[in-house]
């Protein structure tokens, strides 16, 4: 008996749950990480690879829970990542456990996966080799039909793109397929053809210790081949180079060492069958030896071991050893009931039968005799599906298919092309349509357009005309305001201070209460006037810009009101940026833009409550300052006056204090002549936060930003 590897793997309708858990979970990743460039990520390398040495040092158990544990922490990973992932453990349980229905749901996720690539070459590979683990799949459950339209459809991705790895796997298979239907010589001319193609795709790609392991293996294949074509010297050459092969990369490899060993078990027992044809006996024990002492070790290919020891008792049966063979025979048994094997099975009762024929005990000899044609009729009738099936047959028909698809792809194409052609001509004749009927048309249009044309002037005219006048009255208006406050400040002063003396002078309480009342009164009115100046002077003057350290403004703005916040009981806390940053400002007028906002936090928070002042550097270079009060929040109906001049919605403070209603509209001008913004955000009863923002560019500073803050930010 020889040993070849054919992937064997068993379909289930569970798959399908399987490939849409995946698809979810393809799309949900996909939009989480990096972009996806069709390449591994450097953290799945490194699992793929710690796990694959374990499997190296015979620690596949371990290696496969390493691999899942792993996988389930990495957090982006791409599609070649997912893919490997499952043809990771397609091949755990298609070659270790032998679980091909396991195996199989893997398989079909390998393919969803495939659908998913972001490039051509990544889809050619990825493609090609889901769907050859499909038909792995299929034909290890007899369903040859499917297997070979899987292969066909991992060779045609193959050929369409080029893909030297997919035809190289493409005629493997093949030459597989062959080598079961007994066409040896067809099957060596594969494993020849697919030698040469994966020795050319070396040149260009290293597939690494797989592709060198799949070079040794068809080596071994051809050598097979040529050994069942009763080739004997052509056969001895193909296992020596196959043997030399292994031992010139064993050095490359010496994570494998476990895998080079039991390439090289392998081989020695097909070698082995050459010198048992040629009688040489001495030469097929020794490499039988060595070939069962390898691979009959734990985690080894212990299937391969025991059909060696299968071909050894037959040598023993021949020479008439009839003690080693009952020694060996009783190791297979026990081997038999550790690790099935169906072939070795059969062969054992064969060589117990034949070794009681010759102790002339036929009772028992017909017994296990029959026991042998019982088993081998149920592996040749296992077999008699892929004996009737025409895979050349089957792969011509499928070739016809698809040149019938590409036919009628390319008639649809065709018919598609005459209805465009169709619909630009008919297209064509109706813009000539409307083109002529738009001519006649013209003249009167052309006419009714000059008329509107000139109407549009006129009201042009008496628009630009009116915006002129309400400049002119505008500026008017600022001049007779800034005339009359200047006008009342001198008196209005004067009054001021002589009641803050007669306020120390000694009179009754109730003079002193009105004298009080007149003081108050003086002082707010001097406060209005001072700011009804500062609105009307504002677009006059110019903004006289230095370098401004934020940190530093900021602090000084809460210092200073510190003692007034205080008189409520209130605490401000300030959070500054986290690195000194200047800015090229007008110091005076940003200062009053916060102190102002700072002024109207504790204004409208009540006794006890807490004011918060915050800068951070937002993520399109700008600096943003923030202030947050607990207080009364301003109204849905009131939000769009706020920032108006002489608004009405001006309200007195927790405390009663006065509110003139012209604060905002300043630190919006300010705002505006320092290309920033500002704005706020409001629930009534919860309070209130103001933004003022300030471009980074005015200072030259280019700095990513280092907290990605969340506000919603104006876009006018």
């Amino acid at each position: 008996m020889t040993h070849i590897t054919v992937s064997r793997v068993k379909k289930l309708t569970l798959s399908y749950l399987l490939l849409v858990l995946a698809a979810m979970f393809a799309a949900c990743n996909q939009s989480a990480g990096k972009k996806d460039t069709g390449e591994y990520s450097e953290e799945f390398l490194k699992i793929q690879h710690k796990a694959e040495d374990k499997f190296g040092h015979n620690a596949i158990k371990a290696g496969h829970d390493y691999l899942d544990s792993a996988f389930s922490k990495l957090k982006h990973p791409t599609v070649n990542d997912r893919f490997r992932y499952y043809a990771l453990k397609y091949v755990y349980f298609q070659k270790t456990l032998r679980d091909f229905d396991s195996a199989m749901l893997y398989a079909d996720s390998m393919l969803a996966l495939a659908n998913k690539s972001v490039n051509p070459k990544q889809y050619s590979m990825n493609y090609a080799e889901a769907n050859f683990a499909r038909g792995d799949s299929f034909f290890e459950l007899k369903q040859f039909n499917d297997a070979y339209q899987a292969y066909y459809q991992g060779y045609l991705t193959g050929k369409n793109y080029l893909n030297l790895a997919a035809l190289c796997d493409y005629t493997y298979r093949m030459g597989m397929i062959m080598y079961k239907k007994g066409h040896y010589k067809l099957a060596a001319n594969y494993f020849k053809d697919s030698y040469h193609q994966i020795s050319e795709e070396a040149r260009t790609f290293d597939r690494g210790f797989p592709g060198f392991y799949r070079r040794q293996e068809l080596l071994d294949n051809i050598a097979i081949s040529y050994k069942h074509n009763n080739e004997a010297d052509s056969a001895i050459k193909y296992f020596d180079i196959a043997l030399k092969f292994i031992n010139d990369n064993a050095p490359l490899f010496p994570d494998r060492k476990r895998d080079m060993d039991m390439a090289r078990g392998v081989v020695y027992g097909n070698k082995a069958e050459i010198y048992m044809q040629t009688k040489q006996f001495n030469n097929a024990i020794d490499l039988l030896k060595k070939s069962i002492a390898i691979n009959m070790q734990p985690g080894f290919d212990n299937r391969d071991a025991e059909l060696s020891e299968i071909k050894l008792g037959q040598i023993y049966l021949d020479i008439h050893a009839s003690d080693s063979l009952i020694n060996l025979l009783g190791n297979i048994r026990k081997q038999l009931d550790t690790v099935a094997n169906a072939d070795a099975e059969a062969d054992y009762n064969r060589l117990l039968g034949n070794l009681y024929v010759q102790r002339n005990d036929l009772k028992l000899a017909i017994n296990h005799i029959q026991r042998y044609n019982l088993m081998k009729d149920s592996i040749i009738k296992r077999s008699a599906l892929l004996m009737e099936s025409d895979v050349n047959q089957q792969l011509a028909n499928y070739e016809k298919q698809h040149e019938i698809d590409k036919l009628s792809n390319s008639s649809k194409l065709q018919t598609i092309y005459l209805y465009v052609s169709i619909f630009f001509a008919l297209m064509a004749v109706i813009i000539v349509f409307l083109v002529y009927r738009n001519f006649k048309r013209s003249r009167q249009e052309v006419k009714t357009i000059n008329v509107l044309n000139k109407q549009i002037n006129e009201q042009n005219y008496n628009l630009e005309k009116a915006l002129k006048e309400i400049n002119t009255s505008s500026q008017e208006k600022d001049r007779i305001l800034r005339a009359v406050a200047h006008d009342l400040r001198n008196p209005i002063g004067g009054i001021a201070s002589l009641t803050t003396i007669m306020a120390e002078e000694d009179y009754s309480e109730e003079q002193k209460e009105m004298i009080n009342l007149v003081k108050e009164t003086s002082f707010n009115s001097l406060e209005l006037i001072n700011e009804i100046l500062e609105a009307t002077n504002l677009n006059s003057v110019e903004l006289h810009p230095e370098p401004t350290e934020i940190n530093g403004l900021l602090s000084n703005s809460v210092e200073l009101l510190k003692f007034k916040a205080a008189e409520k009981g209130q605490e401000i806390i300030l959070e500054p940026l986290d690195k000194q940053i200047e800015l090229v400002i007008s110091r005076e007028k940003i200062w009053r833009v916060v102190s102002n906002l700072i002024t109207n936090a504790i204004k409208f928070s009540p006794t006890g409550g807490t004011i918060q002042v915050k800068a951070f550097e937002f993520e399109d270079h700008k600096i943003v300052i923030a202030v947050k009060d607990n207080g009364i929040g301003i109204p849905d109906k009131m939000k769009d006056q706020i920032f108006n001049m002489f608004t009405s919605a001006q309200r007195p403070g927790t405390a009663g204090e006065k509110s003139f209603g012209l604060g905002l509209s300043i630190c919006r001008q300010i705002m505006e002549k320092h290309h920033g913004k500002i704005w706020f955000e409001s629930d009534v009863d919860k309070g209130t936060t103001f933004f003022i923002s300030l471009p980074l560019i005015l200072a030259g500073v280019h700095g990513g930003s280092n907290t990605a803050q969340k506000f919603s930010e104006p876009t006018a």
